[in-house]
């Protein structure tokens, strides 16, 4: 099967930093007295947005926005260097933008993922980049891949879906993906084999190799 285009999920797939995530969301809560063990955030939380992860653990309330922006600030301190995004990673990104056009749906805050990508210098490989700024629902409804195939698309004819990859690390991600029609790998690291057994391939990590074999 022909892959016309690639589409990476950002936290935890393309940026290692799912134990970054973790600690600055488990900070804040733990401020808000309601402390956020490492299981219950992979288990219960990883993958979803940041208001859906606002919302499932402190509840609903009408400060929502700032807690995401707090955690936002916090979380480009910490990785805005670009470290996060390894030395494999970047070639592979780089080699699959030689090849096909290559998009990021991701349910983080364009302004926490822009200065990363920057600073790894992959700002030029992305023909489309869908945030949580850009869609009314987030992972694991397909919203965020079903706009990106649009924008990956632009004035030519459409893509069909089951001639992209996606790359996710999350059980929402993998549904996100498949729901819109993607074909999906999954990247081991945030979850086990057996979380991410919807996908329809499953490795340890993403190099220049697995592009290779799935872009030509």
């Amino acid at each position: 099967m022909p892959c016309r285009a690639v589409i990476f999920d950002f936290n935890g797939t393309l940026s290692d930093d799912e134990p970054i995530l973790y600690g600055v969301f488990a900070g804040i809560f733990a401020e808000y007295g309601r402390p956020l063990t490492e299981r219950d955030y992979f288990d219960r939380l990883a993958g979803l947005s940041d208001t859906a992860i606002v919302r499932g653990w402190l509840g609903e309330r009408d400060d929502v926005d700032d807690v995401v922006s707090e955690r936002v600030r916090r979380y480009r301190r910490a990785v805005a260097d670009g470290r996060s995004v390894g030395a494999e990673v970047r070639r592979a990104v780089r080699y699959a933008a030689s090849r096909v056009p290559v998009g990021l749906v991701s349910g983080a805050a364009l302004e926490e993922i822009e200065p990363v990508i920057s600073a790894a210098g992959l700002a030029d490989s992305f023909s489309a980049m869908v945030c949580s700024d850009h869609v009314d629902n987030g992972k694991p409804h397909p919203e965020g891949y079903l706009t990106a195939l649009g924008l990956l698309a632009g004035d030519g004819a459409p893509i069909d879906p089951a001639d992209v990859t996606a790359f996710e690390d999350t059980e929402a991600g993998v549904r996100s993906a498949r729901a819109a029609g993607l074909r999906c790998i999954a990247v081991l690291g945030t979850l086990p084999a057996e979380r991410l057994a919807a996908a329809d391939e499953i490795v340890d990590g993403i190099d220049e190799a697995l592009m290779r074999r799935i872009v030509g």
